[in-house]
Formats: structure tokens, sequence, C-alpha cells
């Protein structure tokens, strides 16, 4: 952990490897939080095991989408002891988090077709734990209205990387006044709304890690998401999908 009862952050990343995780000791966090799209906690977990060590602690998490793919409103969770899957309402996921007591935090507000809005904040502000203020995919207008609306509605900030390319590792963090050394460490310190304090870099590696990360975003809408919904089978995030048993076959959305 940093000096002086501080742990530095990068609450949301996608991607897990000896890169991610070399940069993120360069950039002196104590913890990264990962959450894949489309994979299942179990291996999630089993993968952040993998990379977790004594001088960075890698936290399992699940970025749900809820919704149907045209009205899809992602939600993060940290903390989930059990499965939840994708495509269920955004009711059902939020009535989940907060039976397993999970910290839920709202990652890039209002960016495109993919986030919670305004309304939805407001609606289940003493649900969600904190709000993303600062992602590197936004434009600086996008930030600036994440940072309005938390102010707004008294919700605590957070921030990340949210890197979907290694390379973005780094950008972005949160400095919590906490020690954080486990991951049941990190929910409360989230969901008790320590003081903290969102950090990002500026400049031209800024603009080019933006950039980067909107490219690849093109990417994950066009080829990678034909190839999901027509070539690869129903996802194993999906509610119907066999390890989920039908337990949420009632909510299901998609």
């Amino acid at each position: 952990m940093s000096a002086g009862g501080v742990s530095r952050v990068d609450c949301h990343v996608k991607v897990l490897d000896d890169t991610v995780v070399a940069r993120a000791r360069r950039a002196g966090f104590d913890a990264i939080v990962y959450a894949p799209h489309f994979t299942r906690l179990p291996e999630i977990r089993r993968r952040a095991a993998v990379y977790s060590s004594d001088d960075l602690l890698v936290v399992p998490a699940r970025e749900v989408f809820t919704g149907s793919w045209h009205d899809r409103k992602h939600v993060l969770a940290i903390g989930l002891d059990e499965p939840v899957p994708d495509f269920i309402s955004l009711d059902a996921a939020l009535t989940e988090f907060e039976r397993q007591n999970a910290a839920v935090l709202a990652p890039h507000p209002e960016f495109a077709t993919v986030s919670l809005t305004a309304a939805d904040l407001k609606r289940y502000a003493e649900t969600i734990d904190a709000v993303d203020i600062f992602n590197p995919k936004h434009l600086r207008s996008h930030n600036r209205r994440a940072r309005n609306l938390a102010s707004e509605l008294g919700l605590a900030p957070f921030t990340s990387s949210y890197a979907h390319l290694p390379r973005s590792v780094g950008i972005a963090h949160t400095e919590f006044d906490a020690e954080i050394e486990t991951e049941a460490d990190l929910v409360a310190t989230l969901t008790d709304g320590v003081s903290r304090r969102v950090v990002h870099r500026n400049g031209l590696e800024r603009v080019r890690t933006t950039a980067r990360e909107l490219a690849h975003l093109i990417y994950e809408n066009t080829w990678k998401k034909a190839d999901r919904l027509f070539l690869s089978g129903i996802e194993p995030t999906h509610p119907r999908h066999i390890a989920y048993d039908g337990r949420f076959d009632d909510v299901s959305v998609y």
C-alpha cells in the first residue's frame, strides 16, 4: 500500500496480462479492478488470482450489461459472491447487487447508448456508490457533464483507465484515504464513501489514449459485435445460459 494510509486504485480495466500488471506497478498503483466484458465471475476470479500479488491487488468485478442491445445500461459491481448475467433488467441487476452487498459504480454516465442516464442516477442514487467523472474514452464535454451530475446528486466520484488496451493503464486512477489490501477493503471503502481524489493525466498522452480507445470502441461495436451476435452462439453471460440454471429467466430482456 502507498505511504501515509493512501491507496491508489485503477477502478476498472478490461484487460489483464503481464503488460497491464507491469504498467500498474510502474504507476504506483496498489490495486486494479478487473472486469472484462462477457466473462463469467468464476473465470474473472480465477484470472484475477493469478495476477494478484503482495504489491498489486487485482480485484475481480463485473460490468453488467443491463437491458437489450438497443438500450444498454452498464453498471459495475465489485464484491459479488455469486454470478450475475448480462441482458437482465436494470432493476433486477441492482436488486441482485444489493442482495450480495456489492459496491455499485456507474461507469461513463450518459455516454452513447450504453450508460446510466441522469434520470437513472437520480432514481437509483441511494443504491449507487460512485459515479465515473473522468473516463479516457470521453471527450471533455462528457467528463464535464459527469462531474456536474455527481455534484448535483451528491454522489461520490471515481475514475479509472477503463483500459480495453494495455497501454491505457496508468492514464487515470482514484486515490483513496484508506488502506486497501483486500477486495473487502475496497468494497467497504466505496460503500462507506471514504474521501478520495480523482487523478488523471492530460496533454498529448491523454489525447492519444482517447483516440486509441475510441478506435477500439468502433471495432467492438462493428465486427466484434457481429461475431458475438451471429457467429459465436450464446454468450457465456447470457441469462439463459445453462450456467445460471434458470435463475434469471424471468428478468431476461434479450
